[in-house]
């Protein structure tokens, strides 16, 4: 089964990569792309999260990787 790339909820966008416990509540606007940075407890690591909201109110599966 493909994977979807859009979703109707900024939670189902996040989920759909298991990243809902490390956004920090920030609320996206219509055509805006949020990028957070994130220390992932436990590690030296920081993790990059990006996602972009469509001006019809979609939400883009979110593009993360580590720093």
């Amino acid at each position: 089964m493909p994977k979807r790339n859009w979703f109707e909820t900024l939670a189902e966008s996040l989920e759909s990569e298991g990243l809902q416990e490390h956004w920090q509540n920030y609320n996206i606007a219509y055509g805006e792309t949020a990028r957070q940075s994130i220390a992932i407890e436990n590690s030296r690591f920081m993790k990059h999260i990006s996602i972009t909201r469509e001006t019809d109110g979609r939400y883009e599966r979110p593009v993360h990787y580590f720093l």
